[in-house]
């Protein structure tokens, strides 16, 4: 049986390696805040949150899969809360299940029969939610998994596992049979099944007992306890191997579910904390990564609103068909904010949740990737700018066409000259590779250079400045200014 709710013929891993650059995103997009809300507290719904976050998408019509699946879970929360807690239960009784060192067929037979015999309960059960719920959901993952519940795991097979399991449990010994081999050595030990009839049977019958061999083992001969438990072993071996591959199984079953329906809950929980401070989102529409799309209305940083607790300002970008967003304006103006918005809003849609903004239009990316300024670390063997090419280097090595860069103030470690020659072979290397990049600068010249081409690939963003100094945190359209206002910032720090 497979979950199969993350991806229609694909199972999720919650342990898969994180890609290389996980890190940098984490970091540079604070996406802590956002997991930390996600997991409500729970390490478990943490590991699993970081897991679908950080491994993006890249096929539209898985992300619509998830996006549907997830909108189901919205409208109905209870029952996925149920259907998490009894796979989470389920997961944790087998843990309480003795376990032991010694591999015999006989303690490997007996502890499987008594996780199957757990797990049969909790299959009893997942039944009777399934029935109950299959009628609110309408993704076809959803649908997908209550009728392979009910086709595979129907009355009629529960009870014939029942009924095997009691079987099993071999209560009046086992019979087995066995041929000689070289050296008088017993070979071919074979279970069967043991269909002794009553005496009243017997009687009604006219049958007779047939002649047999008894040998009994007196009860301190240890030697032949020993000897009758691995012959016992031997016959039992099949049968135990069987029985705990299917134990095994049936955790796998409930261990996926857990970790499915774990991703809901979390995005359900982040949906909640968002409402609870009258912050919006929407589900995006998405599209191939050769639309070079970006149409956002109302975009804003999730994480920001979490940390602050409430609603923050939120910006309207249209860069439908840009390779390049370059974002200037004053300092404390809101760009380094802006940028994480996109960040997060490409993040998450990949992750096939939605989004903060009222509405997005965006194209899957290949790869997303930061590249943000970093703060002085005595720990650096080299120098600022050193760390800078290092760190874009690696990028450069992963991109590829379709990708995201978001650049936060790079190159800023030298002078405006030279940092702005850096950055723009970098970025006209990506652009030329279909890479599309959102770059957060105070390098005038940088942004004078590409103003100056009039390249209709390119869109340029500035944090609004009221006349009166004032920031409003809102990017405008607009061409670059000579000067980041500074000047605004020490009248405001020193009260001048």
């Amino acid at each position: 049986m497979k979950v199969f709710l993350m991806h229609p013929e694909q199972d999720f891993d919650p342990q898969a390696q994180l890609p290389e650059h996980a890190d940098d995103l984490i970091r540079d997009l604070e996406l802590e805040t956002l997991l930390a809300a996600m997991a409500g507290g729970d390490d478990y719904l943490l590991t699993v949150a970081r897991a679908g976050v950080l491994h993006p998408l890249a096929d539209p019509a898985v992300i619509r899969y998830r996006q549907e699946i997830l909108a189901d879970c919205l409208r109905h929360p209870d029952a996925l809360r149920a259907l998490y807690h009894l796979a989470a239960e389920a997961v944790a009784a087998e843990k309480k299940i003795w376990r032991t060192f010694w591999k015999s067929p006989d303690i490997i037979l007996h502890r499987a029969l008594e996780v199957m015999g757990v797990f049969l309960g909790y299959i009893r059960r997942l039944r009777t939610l399934t029935d109950t719920y299959a009628e609110m959901f309408s993704a076809p993952g959803l649908q997908r998994f209550m009728r392979m519940v009910g086709e595979e795991l129907s009355d009629e097979y529960l009870q014939r596992v029942e009924n095997h399991l009691a079987e099993l449990s071999f209560r009046r010994g086992v019979l087995l049979s066995a041929r000689l081999g070289r050296g008088n050595k017993g070979e071919d030990y074979t279970l069967h099944r043991y269909t002794e009839r009553s005496l009243l049977q017997r009687i009604a019958s006219g049958e007779r007992r047939a002649a047999g061999y008894t040998f009994r083992i007196p009860d301190r001969d240890e030697a032949g306890h020993r000897a009758l438990s691995e012959l016992r072993g031997r016959g039992l071996n099949v049968v135990a191997d069987a029985l705990a591959r299917s134990a095994d199984h049936v955790l796998s079953f409930f261990a996926a579910l857990r970790a499915e329906l774990g991703f809901y809950l979390g995005c359900v929980q982040l949906a909640e904390r968002l409402a609870s401070l009258g912050c919006r989102w929407s589900f995006p529409d998405v599209h191939q990564p050769s639309a070079r799309r970006f149409h956002a209305r109302h975009l804003y940083d999730v994480c920001l609103a979490l940390t602050i607790g409430g609603p923050v300002v939120g910006n309207d970008v249209d860069a439908d068909g840009k390779l390049l967003v370059l974002v200037t304006g004053p300092n404390q103006g809101g760009k380094s904010t802006f940028l994480r918005s996109v960040g997060l809003a490409q993040l998450l849609m990949q992750a096939g949740m939605f989004v903060p903004a009222d509405a997005l239009d965006a194209s899957v990316a290949g790869g997303i990737f930061t590249h943000f300024k970093r703060e002085e670390d005595p720990a650096l063997r080299g120098g600022k700018l050193e760390e800078e090419l290092a760190r874009m280097s690696a990028i450069a090595d992963r991109v590829h066409t379709g990708s995201v860069v978001l650049c936060n103030e790079s190159f800023s470690a030298t002078n405006e000259r030279e940092g702005s020659e850096i950055a723009q072979q970098v970025i006209d290397a990506f652009m030329d590779c279909g890479v599309r990049v959102f770059f957060v600068t105070h390098l005038y010249d940088l942004a004078r250079r590409y103003s100056e081409r009039q390249d209709r690939r390119v869109l340029f963003l500035r944090a609004e400045r009221l006349p009166d100094g004032r920031r409003t945190f809102r990017m405008i359209v607009g061409a670059p200014e000579p000067t980041s206002h500074a000047a605004d910032s020490y009248r405001r720090i020193f009260g001048l």
